[in-house]
């Protein structure tokens, strides 16, 4: 797939992924298109840790797992379906974070997107977020699935020590990557219009209408 504007329109969370190995070829086109990303000042502090080894994921696991045990599931029974998903879909999205949770170290491939920044604040995440976006699109344009969590940072301290993280390095996303089992479709939004204004807060902007 090649066009842009439909890659980003079918880049789905993609969390039951087959176990079967992933090419490495594959997972290096997708760090070039994270490394091609904006950044601060171009500092490309940015660091990518590529993560196969079962030991460490299963470290890793323990807290992911202990995150949804403790907050993620919880959140899922007792929240409401956000815009433009049915309480149907709501309900199969659950069951497809449960499904990660239970499985997350069976992705053949984990990018643990970093910054080497011993003093992280508010804006840091804009230099490498983006890297981030890039590569969640590049895997969907090859056909693999991939999903950006967060979770393992509910237990920062822990997750960073099982990934071997030295001082001064952070993470801030982990991205499983692996051929999907099922297919990928149009992502569930509410509408443009509730979420855009023009030149003031709560301003509606009638371009935005139907979008």
């Amino acid at each position: 797939m090649s066009d842009v504007f439909e890659i980003m329109q079918t880049t789905r969370a993609m969390r039951r992924l087959k176990p079967d190995p992933v090419p490495d070829e594959l997972i290096v086109r997708i760090l070039r298109a994270g490394a091609a990303a904006a950044n601060g000042g171009n500092t490309q502090k940015w660091r990518f840790l590529v993560v196969k080894d079962l030991a460490t994921k299963q470290a890793v696991q323990v807290w992911y797992k202990k995150a949804f045990d403790e907050v993620i599931g919880p959140r899922y029974a007792s929240s409401p379906p956000p815009p433009g998903i049915t309480a149907e879909k709501y309900h199969r999205q659950h069951g497809a974070v449960e499904y990660l949770t239970e499985h997350f170290h069976e992705a053949p491939v984990w990018i643990v997107a970093c910054l080497a920044d011993p003093r992280p604040t508010r804006v840091s995440g804009a230099s490498v977020y983006p890297a981030v976006q890039n590569m969640l699109l590049a895997a969907r344009a090859l056909g693999l699935g991939a999903t950006l969590t967060t979770r393992h940072l509910l237990y920062e301290r822990e997750a960073e020590a099982a990934l071997g993280l030295p001082e001064g390095v952070h993470s801030y996303a982990i991205l499983p990557i692996g051929w999907p089992m099922g297919k990928f479709g149009p992502v569930g939004r509410g509408p443009l219009e509730e979420i855009t204004y023009l030149d003031r807060w709560g301003a509606t902007w009638d371009a935005a209408k139907g979008g």
